[in-house]
């Protein structure tokens, strides 16, 4: 097949990296999916150069997935009007996305695959709502994606810098997003409700996750495993059942901040096995076991200028009762548990209305650097004279000019 050709200051910048071959005199197409007798038969239309498939509004129930073989290709459709419902009762995707010719040929790649202002609903017996393999720079946007029985989306070695933005990911059984192997990921002004976890992204590096909502999950919020170089700045994490945010499997090199992680039943952030992490200028409320969890898979992280407190509004009021109906109902604030974590800088952070005390630890815990943090009204459910900087286990460690104030 004829090479494309590209000015060479692009092949320079584009660093040796291998590019699709196309013939350059063929030309993208635009097709109207109404045309045409389904909506699989109007994405088979479309030549190996690409084109915009358009979909118009109506619901489309599907059986067996819809598959997009070619690259250079957006699919756009007239917003939520325009539904997909999957009936497929096997656990299959809605919709899938990968090269061809990948079962013969591991090095297939499909490039430049866009998804745009639809939506896929599935149910319980159905899989993910897309599931993307080995697509380079895929763009999701503006997608409705629901009640699906696999994941929302589910992108694997999608590994050119993926791309997913202003979409809604909402009641699915496994997570909104899950994401493996794969490099450069956006995921940004996204809405995530209900699912098990909202993002779930492992065995990748340098994840840019910022200004999304995420509310009301049935487990966690956003789990990152065996990942590097990544951010996760400016998004709202509320009441997950479980922790906000996680840390796993040799994770480092990770800059958590300016979240607010609000009303978590476990904790806000677990570092399960993080190194070399920042976790700064968060706001943690309502987290009812623990803000900071430091386990001992983890060391060399700094934790500093959080704020960890509780529904105080001043005037010596808290906003929520100290009992309710459910632990969701009630005021409770955490501050930085030590679990056997090693090197750590905890500095200049605020601790006020907490049932805990600010720091605690335990006795495998060394290499604490912990001052200049202000500590008001902690230990609430502690006793009255318990220390609110406990480590258990001092040796290495050095406790000074907290300003604690009883």
């Amino acid at each position: 097949m004829p090479t494309r050709l590209f000015p060479a200051v692009t092949l320079l910048c584009l660093s040796l990296q291998a590019l699709p071959a196309a013939d350059p005199a063929a030309k993208p197409v635009e097709i109207d999916a109404s045309k045409h007798p389904s909506l699989q038969a109007a994405f088979d239309a479309v030549p190996a150069s690409g084109g915009i498939v358009k979909l118009p509004p109506g619901k489309v129930e599907i059986d067996s997935p819809l598959v997009i073989r070619t690259g250079d290709t957006r699919i756009v459709g007239a917003g939520a009007a325009t539904w997909i419902k999957n009936n497929n009762q096997e656990g299959r995707p809605a919709l899938i996305i990968r090269p061809p010719d990948l079962d013969t040929d591991k090095k297939a790649r499909l490039w430049r695959v866009q998804l745009a202002d639809f939506r896929i609903e599935g149910q319980e017996k159905s899989g993910d709502g897309v599931l993307a393999e080995y697509v380079q720079e895929i763009y999701l946007e503006g997608m409705s994606i629901d009640h699906n029985g696999g994941h929302g989306i589910h992108m694997r070695s999608c590994f050119e810098d993926p791309r997913i933005a202003d979409c809604i990911l909402t009641y699915n059984k496994a997570c909104g997003i899950e994401i493996f192997d794969c490099h450069d990921i956006v995921v940004n002004a996204n809405h995530f409700e209900e699912n098990q976890d909202a993002l779930h992204c492992a065995d990748s590096f340098n994840l840019c996750m910022n200004g999304n909502n995420v509310d009301d999950h049935l487990r966690h919020g956003v789990v990152i495993e065996n990942t590097y170089g990544s951010v996760l700045s400016g998004n709202m994490i509320e009441e997950c059942n479980g922790t906000a945010v996680i840390l796993d499997r040799d994770c480092y090199g990770i800059t958590l901040s300016a979240n607010v992680i609000a009303h978590h039943l476990e904790g806000g952030i677990d570092l399960r096995d993080a190194h070399g992490c920042a976790v700064s200028a968060n706001t943690f409320v309502l987290a009812h076991k623990f803000g900071v969890r430091i386990g001992p898979g983890s060391g060399r992280n700094s934790i500093s200028a959080n704020t960890f407190t509780n529904t105080y509004i001043g005037d010596g009021k808290d906003k929520r009762p100290a009992e309710g109906p459910t632990p969701m109902h009630i005021d409770e604030g955490a501050g930085v548990f030590v679990d056997g974590g090693q090197d750590c800088v905890i500095s200049g952070n605020t601790f006020t209305g907490l049932g805990t005390a600010a720091v605690w630890g335990n006795s495998g815990s060394t290499g604490m650097l912990i001052t200049n943090n202000l500590c008001r009204d902690c230990g609430r459910n502690l006793e009255a004279d318990a220390p609110w900087i406990d480590l258990k286990q001092e040796r290495y460690s050095l406790v000074q000019d907290n300003l604690i104030n009883r």
